[in-house]
């Protein structure tokens, strides 16, 4: 048995299971950013003990531990090096302190890495290869699969498609993970209409599917960037599927992924147009927790845990 453990920007997951796709438990908290990475590491030292008991797993039992980081992580030492979203976590041994509590080794990798290795193994890009994920959450994160196996460039990470730097509404450069992420679209809706307090995404989709100019505005500008950034994925990796999960691919095959595919195949390097699709990830809310199963299994198996 293995735990899997996922630390985003505003959720926190763990999950105990075999790392074959399947959970035997799951616990599920919001993380409060205000309350910084120690908040985080506290709730997770609570969390431990109660998801045990919940799925009646003895601590025993537990054979490693995987983790699923939103934000890069060094893989020679097993740390983060930075969050992008919650204060606290930079340069932090996670890996060694997780090990710490629960007296197991721990395998550390980015949340969209081992999401897309989920997605790889077991979901919509099973049996495929090179698998090209991207999740479009509060940020933007990319994972790089070829043959089941997470590709991480030099052992700091890859695939990290939210930094691209793309033309903004002004004509600026920006990150693609401001103009597109979910955080990303309610900070450009609340420029335009110059308010503080925008809507969720999901009700700005919605205003939009009612007629209204500026939430379709926004909705557009995020597809449009995307696909740009998509067609230089495309151009460089001509990976056979794109998988595409996070909160925001839930606004669905209308809003979102019929016109992300038109905006694509207008613009792709030509040579390259029909060879990939792009698909909705398959595994929901808990494709990190899955991800981070299977990596702590992959490692064990290895013998790379330490």
């Amino acid at each position: 048995m293995f735990l899997g453990i996922e630390i985003g920007g505003t959720k926190l997951q763990l999950g105990l299971g075999r790392g074959d796709g399947a959970l035997v438990g799951l616990w599920r908290g919001n993380v409060d950013p205000t309350r910084g990475a120690e908040g985080i590491r506290q709730q997770i030292v609570a969390a431990v003990p109660d998801l045990l008991a919940q799925a009646q797993v003895a601590p025993t039992d537990l054979r490693g531990v995987g983790v699923g980081f939103g934000g890069p992580v060094d893989d020679a030492r097993q740390t983060v090096i930075k969050s992008h979203q919650i204060q606290g976590w930079d340069d932090f041994p996670l890996a060694e302190w997780i090990s710490g509590i629960v007296a197991r080794p721990t395998a550390l990798g980015n949340d969209a890495d081992v999401a897309g290795l989920a997605e790889a193994l077991f979901g919509a890009g099973q049996g495929l290869s090179p698998i090209f994920y991207v999740t479009i959450g509060s940020g933007i994160g990319g994972g790089l699969l070829i043959n089941g196996e997470i590709y991480r460039g030099c052992g700091r990470g890859a695939a990290e498609i939210g930094h691209l730097r793309l033309a903004g509404p002004s004509g600026n450069a920006d990150l693609l993970e401001h103009l597109a992420s979910g955080w990303g679209i309610q900070r450009q809706y609340a420029r335009r209409l110059g308010i503080d307090r925008p809507p969720s995404v999901a009700e700005i989709a919605a205003q939009a599917a009612r007629g209204q100019a500026d939430a379709q505005a926004v909705l557009d500008l995020a597809l449009d960037r995307l696909a740009e950034a998509l067609c230089h994925v495309i151009a460089l990796l001509c990976p056979r599927r794109i998988v595409i999960g996070g909160g925001v691919s839930l606004l669905g095959e209308e809003q979102w992924f019929a016109p992300l595919r038109r905006l694509v195949a207008e613009r792709v390097f030509h040579p390259f147009a029909g060879c990939c699709e792009i698909v909705p990830a398959a595994l929901g809310e808990e494709v990190v927790v899955h991800g981070a199963l299977a990596l702590a299994r992959k490692k064990l198996e290895a013998g790379s845990l330490p």
